[in-house]
């Protein structure tokens, strides 16, 4: 097996910026790639920030810091992953956008290289389909945010070979990471028990069962979860809550995943969660250092 030193990463948005900024503080050359030049500053800017911090808190030492943004590099340029040994994509949550990206990734890719996607919801089957190389496909979930959180999980397609199971099993262990395996089917493990979770918390504030802060509150207190479904869903963002639930609805061919109607509703007006200010809370009068909470 090829040891993996050079990562690429698709996506320079929360997650696709965490997992560069991971793999970078463990030692892989990495570029990052995003065809938004605005998207790949505020990245720079996000990770900078996050390995300070980091530093600040006695979390990663000043060193290691420094080194993961000198292997850091940021591009437009899908063409510069031409050599890199892994090619994670951690772009918006549609497949027919994520499976036009593997069918550039397949020509661009060197022939060992392999393709993985941090799709949360979406077969590995069908992406790896849109390639000529199925078999160097492979589904390496990670949780938000990518740095700090513990978890990966890992997804084999139909044609998945046992030795990029084994390659990316062992690279998400030396990140770090405890890993989980998931059968091929839509929402794999955890989305697949969270999403109907908060999608029920959303059918709960829109039947008028309990307002948004006790349905959250009750949560927290009355099951010990660090977060409240609805503010979770703000964090996670409301539009990919609402892909998923889509993904689950459509693969699993179940009504008891239809989307509430409330949630779709927030996501046609634009309300996203913290990323934009509003959600089902609204963030947009909240002091900065609120506004951070819970990010690294």
């Amino acid at each position: 097996m090829t040891e993996i030193k050079a990562i690429g990463v698709v996506g320079g948005g929360q997650m696709g910026s965490g997992i560069a900024q991971l793999a970078a503080t463990h030692g892989h050359e990495v570029w990052l790639i995003d065809s938004d030049p605005a998207a790949l500053a505020k990245a720079s800017d996000s990770i900078s920030s996050s390995i300070q911090r980091l530093i600040s808190k006695n979390l990663l030492s000043r060193e290691v810091g420094v080194n993961a943004l000198q292997r850091l590099k940021f591009s437009t340029d899908l063409k510069e992953l031409h050599s890199a040994d892994v090619i994670i994509e951690a772009i918006v949550e549609l497949e027919d956008v994520k499976r036009k990206l593997f069918l550039e990734l397949d020509k661009i890719a060197k022939r060992s290289s392999i393709l993985a996607s941090n799709t949360s919801s979406i077969p590995i089957t069908r992406l790896a389909s849109a390639t000529t190389r199925p078999e160097q496909v492979i589904g390496m979930h990670f949780m938000n945010p990518p740095p700090i959180m513990k978890l990966v999980e890992i997804i084999r397609g139909a044609d998945t070979s046992d030795e990029t199971f084994d390659a990316i099993k062992i690279l998400a262990e030396r990140l770090g990471k405890t890993v989980i395996c998931s059968q091929d089917y839509s929402g794999f493990i955890v989305n697949r028990i969270l999403m109907p979770m908060i999608n029920e918390a959303f059918f709960t504030l829109y039947t008028g069962v309990a307002t948004k802060e006790d349905i959250d509150k009750g949560m927290k207190l009355g099951t010990n979860y660090p977060m409240g479904p609805l503010e979770l869903a703000d964090f996670i963002g409301l539009d990919v809550c609402l892909s998923i639930m889509k993904v689950l609805h459509c693969g699993l061919g179940d009504n008891k995943y239809a989307p509430c109607p409330l949630l779709v509703q927030y996501v046609d007006a634009g309300r996203l969660g913290r990323k934009r200010g509003i959600g089902v809370y609204d963030y947009r009068k909240l002091p900065q250092s609120q506004k951070s909470k819970s990010r690294l």
